[in-house]
């Protein structure tokens, strides 16, 4: 699944989003909507996780949609 529609299914990619990542807030992801690289850099900010780290996860979590 791409990006697009991704966006196309955001409430069901939100719930992904929070059972794997349990300390983001609704308003973080809500801020990021639409912007793959903001999400991805809040999600590192709040874990210290690394980059690549944060994309691989993101893109795991959209293959499973």
């Amino acid at each position: 699944m791409n990006w697009d529609q991704i966006l196309g299914r955001w409430t069901e990619f939100k719930g992904k989003l929070i059972e794997r990542f349990g300390e983001l807030t609704d308003d973080e992801i809500e801020q990021a909507r639409g912007d793959r690289e903001q999400l991805e850099g809040i999600i590192q900010k709040k874990y210290g996780d690394s980059k690549e780290n944060v994309r691989e996860i993101v893109d795991r979590l959209m293959k499973d949609m």
